[in-house]
């Protein structure tokens, strides 16, 4: 067993955002690096990024030629490939077979562990990029090999184990969409980095060098929604995924809503059930309290 900690350049394009600046663009940061086995294919590099005041995030220009599994114990990852995006929750585990293009960050500053493999079980390769649902104990294995003082075999026998519960886990694939570099994706790209970002239409028509007219209209072409009804919709998608392990009221302020009550009003809305009914019962008893005040609006 080997471990060490080391500066890790991620320098990639930067993008404005309200959120805390994405590592790629800070240059460097602290990583910790636990390795198991190494060189035979049957090995396991685990690197923790701890947080820090930056947002961790992966761009796709890195080259891969390892599978990566990816999680944040206390956070949620957002994937994109070309067009499509998800939201990745704590609960949750992210596959990416090698060779893989895919674009990976954090929605705030967080930990996030990744596991780096040579080989991996057929059903996992089988599949290009996925969200994982793994049994509960795959987490608590994999914070326990990602620690100084954790010897070969304990380390090798932790990645046997997690490849099992993965294996066997319930699978969301990711397929890659198709994207062109158009203003409505520029917006689109945006949100899905800081789904709290409050910039409006008519900061973003200027910002894009358009009327508000015509940025509107271009959103409606490439996605059939408004611009209020896109924002709506990625930041209740990054809801779900943080009513994980998150408070209403936590994840209402982390998806830019100014009061819990809107956000349940919208949530409830339109997805037909209130967070309460997602988020953790030690911390959903307001969202109940919530969904019964008078629906708000806006956002």
């Amino acid at each position: 067993m080997s471990r060490r900690s080391q500066m890790v350049s991620l320098r990639g394009p930067s993008t404005p955002t309200l959120a805390p600046p994405r590592a790629s663009t800070v240059g460097e940061i602290t990583v910790e690096s636990y390795g198991y086995g190494l060189g035979p294919p049957s090995g396991l590099l685990v690197l923790r990024y701890p947080r820090a005041r930056t947002t961790p995030d992966f761009p796709e220009s890195r080259d891969d030629f390892l599978h990566q599994v990816l999680w944040s114990p206390d956070g949620v990852l957002r994937v994109r490939r070309g067009g499509a995006s998800r939201f990745v929750s704590s609960g949750e585990m992210l596959w990416i077979r090698r060779g893989v293009v895919a674009e990976v960050q954090g929605l705030g500053s967080q930990t996030v562990l990744r596991m780096c493999l040579r080989s991996a079980p057929p059903a996992l390769t089988s599949l290009p990029a996925a969200a994982l649902t793994p049994e509960g104990t795959a987490g608590a294995r994999l914070l326990a090999i990602a620690q100084p003082g954790v010897d070969e075999a304990a380390g090798l026998r932790a990645r046997a184990d997690i490849l099992d519960l993965l294996t066997e886990a319930p699978a969301v694939g990711i397929e890659h969409e198709a994207v062109g570099d158009t203003r409505a994706q520029t917006v689109a790209r945006a949100l899905l980095a800081d789904p709290a970002d409050a910039t409006g239409l008519s900061a973003w028509a200027e910002r894009l060098h358009v009327s508000p007219k015509t940025l509107q209209r271009d959103l409606q072409r490439e996605f059939d929604l408004t611009f209020t009804a896109l924002r709506t919709q990625i930041r209740l998608k990054a809801a779900v995924a943080l009513l994980h392990d998150r408070s209403v009221t936590e994840t209402a302020h982390l998806v830019g809503y100014a009061s819990a009550s809107s956000f349940v009003a919208a949530f409830t809305r339109e997805l037909g059930r209130t967070p309460g009914s997602l988020a953790d019962p030690a911390t959903s008893e307001y969202a109940d309290s919530c969904a019964s005040e008078p629906a708000a609006a806006s956002i």
